[in-house]
């Protein structure tokens, strides 16, 4: 079986036990994202395990299904959505550990912020751009270091958020836990 991408025109569920990295990452992502939110000072709006609504229609239209109320998302969209949106291109090339930091926040910030944040933590320009020189720097670095490091830019883009007086305390908190998660499997 092929596996899903981005772009399939029909609904192919990623197949359970293709890859084992992202199968040892997606629960302690999941776990952090919870259920179903709808907080008025979320500008995510309807949110379900993660993936907001708007997300949710894109995919279901792309797949050529009806749209739906995200609360209904069945685990393998979710799934799906999460290997072909969040997943790749970049984490099956990242490092254990280091692979959590950068999922969680392409679920929690979305991809382009994670990029950022990997560059950071590298010490190379922050471009948004996972060129050769992110990726030289990735084989060569101080994994731990960089876990740590990430953590710490991804605190600081958290402070900058006019949000984060409302949730704050918790991508704080989330931060912390994906960090000490991400070392573990490092270690």
């Amino acid at each position: 079986m092929s596996m899903p991408s981005a772009h399939d025109r029909v609904f192919v569920p990623y197949p359970l036990g293709t890859d084992a990295k992202f199968e040892k990452c997606l629960p302690d992502t999941l776990t952090q994202e919870g259920g179903y939110s709808n907080d008025a000072h979320d500008p995510g709006g309807m949110t379900m395990e993660g993936i907001i609504q708007r997300e949710y229609d894109a995919k279901r239209r792309q797949w050529g299904l009806p749209t739906q109320w995200v609360k209904k998302i069945s685990a393998d969209e979710m799934r799906t959505i999460y290997y072909t949106d969040y997943w790749l291109p970049y984490c099956p090339d990242l490092p254990p550990g280091l692979d959590l930091e950068f999922f969680d926040l392409c679920v929690n910030g979305k991809q382009h912020r994670a990029v950022v944040t990997l560059q950071r933590a590298l010490g190379v320009g922050d471009d948004g751009q996972f060129g050769p020189i992110t990726m030289h720097r990735l084989e060569v670095c101080d994994v731990d270091a960089v876990i740590k490091g990430f953590c710490s830019e991804r605190e600081r883009f958290y402070h900058s958020l006019t949000t984060f007086k409302f949730f704050g305390k918790d991508w704080i908190r989330r931060s912390e836990e994906i960090e000490a998660q991400g070392e573990a499997m490092e270690g």
